[in-house]
Parts: structure tokens; sequence; C-alpha cells
């Protein structure tokens, strides 16, 4: 069996926590920012976890 590629727009995009989870950033942060609210702005620089129901697919494109 050959070895799998890793995606590297997903490599690029998310990042493993030594317990495994899956790190990723938050989306609508880009533009239009002056119609968003302080608040909202600054939980968006915040990284999150990938939800459950992903974290396998995501596992997979990494090659893990």
């Amino acid at each position: 069996m050959p070895k799998l590629k890793t995606r590297r727009a997903v490599a690029k995009r998310f990042k493993v926590t030594a317990s495994g989870k899956l790190n990723r950033s938050h989306a609508y942060a880009g533009h239009k920012l002056t119609k968003k609210t302080s608040k909202r702005k600054r939980n968006l620089r915040k990284s999150d976890l990938v939800s459950r129901a992903d974290t396998a697919r995501m596992k997979k494109m990494l090659g893990l």
C-alpha cells in the first residue's frame, strides 16, 4: 500500500493539538469588518476545534 499524500490546503488550515484534536480558525474575519462589532471580531481571532463529526475526515486528509 503506498503512502497517503497530505492535502496541502488542509495542512495549511488545520493544526493538530497534543491530544490529537484539530484546531481551526474562524471564518468571516477577512473583510467587511466595519459592520461587525468589536466583540464579534475579537472572538473571531480565537481558534476553535473542528467538530467531532468532521475530525475523522480531516485527519484522513492530513494523512494521520
